[in-house]
């Protein structure tokens, strides 16, 4: 079908973008949203409130923190789209998880390829800034950055948002 990678830094408009994308899908089932956050302080829980309270009653929240390709071939069976937000968070689970991030990714790869419905993917942009100063956020730039381009090969489109722009970075043949 259609996957589309939507990057972007922190605030930039990315979530909201892709939610407004997904809305205009034609169809009679839901939207599936996969949330990959974890309330694990009270700032989170609100952040998370925040998100759901936005989308409509066509939105169906399922929380993956760590299996991720399980929950898009799920979520693909029932759902007229589907939603991750965010990879860069899955990926600190997978990271602090001490999971292989690299076989995760593959994993996560096969999943989008193989999924039906539109799929659209968020991730952070973290390489833009300075050279991290530890070893595990050095890790994390890098991972992240993989992931991103594992991804980027495999997306009918790589959108940008910055500002809450859309820069289409590799352009797609078919909606959302």
């Amino acid at each position: 079908m259609m996957s589309v990678l939507i990057i972007g830094g922190a605030r930039s408009g990315k979530s909201r973008y892709a939610e407004t994308r997904l809305e205009a899908v034609p169809g009679d089932r839901d939207l599936a949203y996969i949330a990959t956050a974890q309330p694990l302080d009270t700032e989170m829980a609100e952040r998370i409130a925040r998100h759901r309270a936005r989308r409509g009653p066509r939105w169906r929240t399922i929380e993956a923190p760590l299996a991720l390709s399980e929950a898009i071939a799920d979520a693909a069976a029932t759902a007229d789209a589907v939603l991750v937000d965010c990879l860069t968070l899955w990926l600190t689970n997978v990271l602090l998880g001490d999971h292989d991030p690299g076989a995760a990714g593959d994993r996560l790869v096969q999943a989008v390829v193989a999924t039906p419905v539109p799929l659209l993917l968020i991730a952070n942009e973290v390489g833009l800034g300075i050279v991290p100063d530890n070893a595990l956020a050095r890790r994390f730039r890098d991972e992240a950055g993989w992931l991103n381009q594992k991804l980027a090969a495999v997306a009918d489109e790589v959108v940008l948002v910055a500002a809450g722009l859309p820069l289409h970075l590799k352009q797609g043949t078919a909606p959302p």
